[in-house]
């Protein structure tokens, strides 16, 4: 499905069951999905990303309209939503796997992700961000069971923290 408008981003703040709530309340995303990206792993499985041996980190891929919501507001999103100062770990989640990676997929998207990064950096977290920006790979869709996880059973957010920008009407 290719509509105008539409552009892809990619995002690991930690539990890929939280972030992908969370971006799915955004009025703009049109689509998410959860799965496997930075590693070196080919095909990897929930339980062997578990382990940490896989260098993927749990993340979300998203699908947005433009027209609706920019990528500096799915940025400012991502800053919201996790604590990008703590390293391989979010809430009670902890392993490379939950590590706080923005993935990008054209040099405007790396150029906001890295001036994004900078002003948070000064203006709000002091200099101890230890969010990567990297160039978004290959990326693995996880299993069903895990995709729209919190629409399915209902549950917390995974140490994920609301509110942020604009939520769906």
């Amino acid at each position: 499905m290719c509509m105008a408008g539409i552009e892809t981003a990619a995002f690991a703040a930690g539990c890929f069951w939280g972030v992908e709530s969370a971006f799915m309340k955004i009025n703009g995303v049109v689509e998410t999905e959860v799965g496997y990206m930075g590693g070196h792993t080919e095909n990897p499985n929930y339980e062997e990303v578990c382990t940490g041996r896989t260098g993927h980190a749990e993340t979300v891929r998203i699908k947005y309209d433009a027209k609706k919501v920019s990528y500096d507001e799915l940025l400012e999103a991502f800053w919201a939503m996790h604590d990008p100062t703590t390293p391989n770990r979010q809430g009670p989640d902890f392993g490379n796997q939950y590590r706080s990676v923005i993935f990008y997929y054209s040099g405007e998207q790396k150029e906001a992700a890295e001036k994004s990064l900078e002003k948070m950096n000064k203006e709000k977290f002091g200099g101890r961000i230890v969010t990567q920006v990297v160039e978004a790979g290959k990326f693995y869709k996880a299993e069903e069971y895990h995709q729209k996880y919190h629409s399915k059973h209902g549950g917390g957010f995974c140490g994920i923290r609301l509110p942020f920008i604009r939520g769906r009407e």
